[in-house]
């Protein structure tokens, strides 16, 4: 079984942890937790595409377990004296939460902040020249490798790398001057690809929050719609509204006025009824007397 400096050269490339946080080692701990938060940035499994969570998250569990090391004392006395760490960890340890327990949660606006502040800094500097070095000048490497780094970067860091040539602080790889143009062209157009999803997984999910809102304000227009309907109809103090609720704050007199016609109405189809049959009677009598 692997112990944590072997999955740490494995994944990282290296097995001194200070040269992993790009720190000296005589870094205090705040100094440490930030390096750590800059690298957790890169690994965290919640930032990768689906086929890479797998390795994200083994990459993430060794980092928090190295900033662990580092940030207790008598760990990091042990690992400054001898270059051993303790393998016997807790099985049980969520790194996940321990990440949270340290760091507020990440929003869009953070990292775009972060971007700003990190992009043409030195410590992008520092960390362009470890993924040269680890690669050996692949740009893919150097791609998965370095924060925020994209294809319209790449001209932007051909020519810190070249100053590094220049300088003599890094060999040259012909690997990274001379890349092939196939090489290249399949690069950009994965990520082209990648690009296009996530812009479309991003649509998606502001169309089903527009999508939300249109029908929250489509239900509103309706209830709406309905008390404006109600109101025209019951609503305009017509004698027929008043008929059709039978109200019972009706003033008294109105009731009795209604109740005078109904009356009338009815006595004057009685006497009509009684017309009616007194005419054929009267017929009659006539025809007797002649």
């Amino acid at each position: 079984m692997s112990g944590t400096l072997d999955v740490c050269e494995k994944y990282y490339g290296t097995r001194n942890i200070y040269e992993l946080f790009s720190v000296e080692k005589n870094a205090s701990v705040q100094e440490i937790k930030k390096a750590y938060y800059r690298l957790s940035l890169q690994t965290h499994p919640d930032r990768v595409p689906e086929s890479d969570k797998k390795e994200a998250t083994e990459k993430f569990k060794v980092l928090s377990k190295l900033y662990n090391i580092l940030s207790d004392k008598d760990s990091r006395a042990i690992y400054d004296e001898r270059g051993v760490v303790d393998d016997d960890d807790d099985a049980s340890t969520n790194w996940m939460d321990m990440w949270q327990q340290f760091f507020k949660p990440l929003t869009t606006e953070d990292i775009q902040n972060y971007q700003k502040s990190y992009t043409g800094s030195e410590t992008e500097r520092t960390d362009i020249k470890r993924a040269y070095l680890g690669g050996k000048g692949c740009i893919n490497f150097m791609m998965q490798t370095v924060p925020f780094m994209t294809c319209e970067d790449e001209p932007r860091i051909a020519e810190i790398v070249q100053e590094m040539i220049d300088q003599k602080e890094v060999p040259e790889y012909v690997i990274f001057t001379k890349e092939p143009k196939e090489k290249r062209n399949r690069r950009h157009k994965k990520y082209a690809r990648e690009a296009k999803i996530a812009k479309e997984i991003k649509q998606q999910q502001q169309s089903t929050a527009s999508l939300e809102q249109q029908i929250a304000l489509k239900r509103k227009s309706a209830f709406s719609s309905l008390i404006d309907s109600l109101e025209a109809k019951y609503g305009n103090g017509n004698d027929e509204a008043d008929d059709l609720f039978e109200l019972d704050e009706e003033p008294p007199k109105k009731r009795k006025m209604q109740q005078r016609k109904r009356d009338a109405s009815a006595g004057q189809s009685t006497k009509a009824a009684k017309a009616t049959k007194k005419k054929p009677a009267t017929g009659r009598k006539n025809k007797s007397s002649k």
